[in-house]
């Protein structure tokens, strides 16, 4: 588990560990150095010839030290400070007179020479101004070298926080960052540009009062603490009953996938209320779920069938008629006054948001610290009532404010899902890849996340964790069938192998 931070809070967390803890800026400047030089060694880069373009600030005193430890093993380096002198920090100052000392020379501008390796060490995490004229042609220079392609810290041009292309930005093939991961360099396009992301510990202290902008991310290793055991005296009702509210006239599919999924991940019992023209393909596709067809009395039955339950699901090919519409306000209604943990995704928030504002605010209100949302950017946008590109312009915090609004847990899927809830530092998925677009996926998720409460996970755990291992599921499934030809149902098949590594 680690954090995932924006150039605010790195700043913050930099500046308290030169100024409380007491640790040099130069001592952390060669440790920084020191790090990209093991790392580019590690990755077999071919540093033979090397070409570093340094700015003023300490991001440009960095490279310098890169240089002189190239140096020192014997490589040919061209270091370019591309930054004015007289702005330079005292650190970079010092650098540059080290450098020299031991023989380095310091160019003002690129010699017109083939590299093995460029390093960028040109403006940091620090850039919040669009890249242009002088120092905009020196990017596009270098990204035009054939040579390796190093960054330190993060590319150049990029924004820390958003992922933004400042103009233009420098494109790596490795990106040696330090302390924490930066969100610009997890978030899409900046990811993009960072290519091969290393982050490496160069003794940054990120406590002691600093705050900021910060998110939670997991790695593999934590599926053995973060998932539940099973008791070896567990029964079926042990891990859940599960109701389903799922499928309308000609989407079972979308039934099948997410109580599969439920299942895969633990559920020990799994009922879906749906259409009768869906019982036949459901029980002859899922022998392990009860089937319930829907009654004329929808009130009296959805009470029964909450009673039962101890975790819900609704959405997944719900569809949007008259019917749909009476199942959800009845189980918001029943949610206020009943501890029962809910995911809602697709067809129920579009039903949601489609509710007259004052029903809406009410309902949730009341049932928010129940449930857990799933939207994809444009059924977000439609809950807030904005377009798709302000939401996705501002996903992250919009996803964080309408959580603490309504004290829902809120997964807001893109390429790089949020999940966020009150109280709660955010997380932030890194696993899963495009070959995870396809009609059903979301399906998937929710299914997913769905069993890990029948396991007794927390909402905002489980949330966490679903999203994490589809991810993982995604990465599994790419890897055996490739990027074009994965199927949601191909996710399902990978859930064993990925909670597999529980035992």
């Amino acid at each position: 588990m680690n954090y995932i931070i924006d150039g605010r809070t790195m700043k913050a967390a930099d500046h308290y560990t030169v100024e409380t803890i007491g640790i040099p800026s130069l001592v952390l400047m060669e440790r920084a150095a020191l790090q990209v030089v093991e790392t580019v060694k590690k990755e077999k880069i071919d540093i033979t010839r090397s070409l570093i373009v340094c700015g003023s600030g300490n991001n440009g005193g960095d490279g310098i030290a890169v240089g002189r430890l190239l140096l020192e093993k014997g490589a040919q380096v061209t270091v370019v400070l591309a930054g004015n002198p007289d702005h330079c920090t005292e650190e970079t100052k010092e650098q540059i007179r080290i450098f020299q000392a031991i023989g380095g020379t310091v160019e003002r501008e690129i010699p017109q020479e083939s590299y093995t390796a460029v390093f960028d060490a040109l403006f940091g995490i620090g850039l919040s101004r669009k890249v242009e004229g002088r120092y905009a042609g020196i990017l596009e220079r270098m990204n035009e070298m054939e040579a390796a392609k190093v960054a330190v810290d993060i590319p150049s041009g990029i924004d820390s926080s958003t992922g933004e292309v400042l103009g233009t930005a420098f494109q790596a093939d490795l990106t040696v960052t330090f302390a924490y991961l930066k969100t610009g360099m997890a978030l899409f396009p900046g990811a993009l540009y960072a290519g091969n992301v290393q982050v490496r510990d160069i003794g940054i202290y990120l406590r002691g009062g600093v705050e900021g902008p910060r998110y939670l991310s997991y790695e593999r290793e934590d599926i053995k603490t973060l998932c539940p055991k099973r008791g070896a005296d567990a029964h079926k009702g042990t891990y859940g009953r599960v109701l389903m509210i799922t499928g309308s006239e000609g989407m079972a599919g979308a039934a099948i996938l997410s109580a599969s999924a439920a299942y895969r991940m633990g559920s020990g019992l799994v009922r879906i209320l749906t259409p009768r023209c869906n019982q036949a393909v459901l029980q002859a596709k899922l022998p392990e779920v009860i089937v319930t067809p829907y009654k004329e009395e929808i009130s009296r039955q959805m009470e029964t069938l909450l009673d039962w339950a101890d975790v819900i699901c609704a959405g997944c090919g719900l569809g949007m008629d008259e019917r749909t519409k009476e199942v959800l306000e009845t189980l918001l209604i029943y949610l206020e006054n009943h501890e029962k943990p809910c995911v809602l995704d697709a067809d129920a928030l579009n039903n949601i948001a489609g509710m007259e504002q004052k029903k809406r605010e009410m309902l949730l209100s009341g049932a928010g610290s129940r449930l857990i949302f799933t939207p994809h950017v444009k059924e977000f946008a439609r809950l807030l009532g904005k377009t798709t590109e302000e939401t996705k312009k501002s996903r992250m915090g919009l996803a964080q404010q309408y959580a603490k609004t309504y004290n829902i847990i809120l997964a807001a899927k893109d390429a790089r899902t949020v999940v966020a809830g009150k109280g709660k530092i955010p997380y932030l998925n890194l696993s899963g890849n495009s070959a995870m677009a396809k009609a059903g996926s979301g399906d998937v998720l929710a299914g997913m996340i769905t069993g890990c409460l029948a396991l007794g996970m927390e909402r905002f755990e489980a949330a966490a964790f679903g999203v994490f291992v589809h991810g993982l599921c995604g990465d599994e499934a790419r890897d055996r069938y490739g990027a074009h030809s994965v199927l949601a149902t191909d996710l399902i098949e990978m859930i064993p192998i990925v909670l597999r590594e529980i035992h």
